[in-house]
């Protein structure tokens, strides 16, 4: 059943105008038509299943039916802080990281980031990966919205006290998840960009207590080496496991 986030209050029985990219969502790439079943939801917790009242080409209606208690986060509380990609690579993590249930991200602006962000352009891009956040949300089943932070530089982030088990991935690390006990509250991971860690950064991080761990004999590519380790937490710790 189609999935649609809508930034609005829901309540059983209320009609809803779908705002522009879910309807037009609806209407032009689904083809939905008066009568089809959808479910809305708002980022707040839970799901209203809906059927379309109204579709034409100014718009859609849906009327909400009883809202449902329907939850799919991760037992996990990760939240990834990356060193921003370029493209589709930076899109592909953040999609895939929703995916495997992170709770939260903070892209960083690296010294070896091929990107390089202007306030200005910051500013569009974290309204892009919002919108890339929000369809994943709609295709996973996930009913809260990972927020997407405003980007920092490595200095700046880590003034701001992450807490929790702090991990960052190292091939050369000794330390392996395995390795580690599960976490009793929030995990901070942080992935690098194209280039890696810059020598300076990486030592800035590791006396910040955060530990370097490895996944493994290969290396991995940015958009894939987060995503490889948020999997290998949700099979050790997580609801992979169970």
């Amino acid at each position: 059943m189609p999935r649609f986030f809508v930034d609005l209050p829901l309540s059983p029985g209320a009609k809803i105008e779908l705002p522009p990219v879910p309807a037009h969502h609806a209407a032009r790439v689904l083809r939905l038509v008066k009568g089809a079943e959808v479910v809305l939801f708002n980022g707040r917790g839970g799901e209203f299943p809906a059927v379309l009242e109204w579709v034409d080409r100014d718009g859609v209606t849906a009327r909400c039916r009883e809202w449902r208690d329907a939850e799919r986060e991760s037992p996990l509380d990760i939240r990834l802080a990356q060193g921003i990609s370029s493209g589709e690579r930076m899109d592909y993590t953040l999609q895939k990281a929703v995916e495997l249930g992170v709770t939260a991200i903070q892209p960083l602006a690296m010294r070896r980031s091929v990107v390089k962000l202007t306030p200005e352009r910051a500013s569009r891009r974290v309204e892009h990966w919002q919108g890339i956040v929000m369809a994943a949300c709609e295709q996973c089943g996930r009913n809260h919205l990972p927020p997407v932070a405003m980007p920092l530089d490595v200095p700046q982030w880590l003034a701001g006290g992450p807490a929790g088990l702090k991990l960052y991935l190292s091939p050369g690390a000794d330390t392996t998840l395995k390795d580690l006990s599960p976490p009793a509250g929030p995990v901070w991971l942080v992935a690098g960009p194209e280039g890696g860690f810059d020598p300076e950064e990486a030592a800035l991080i590791t006396d910040f207590d955060f530990t370097p761990v490895r996944l493994g004999p290969r290396i991995l590519r940015t958009e894939t080496a987060a995503l490889a380790a948020v999997a290998a937490m949700q099979a050790l710790w997580g609801d992979y496991a169970r």
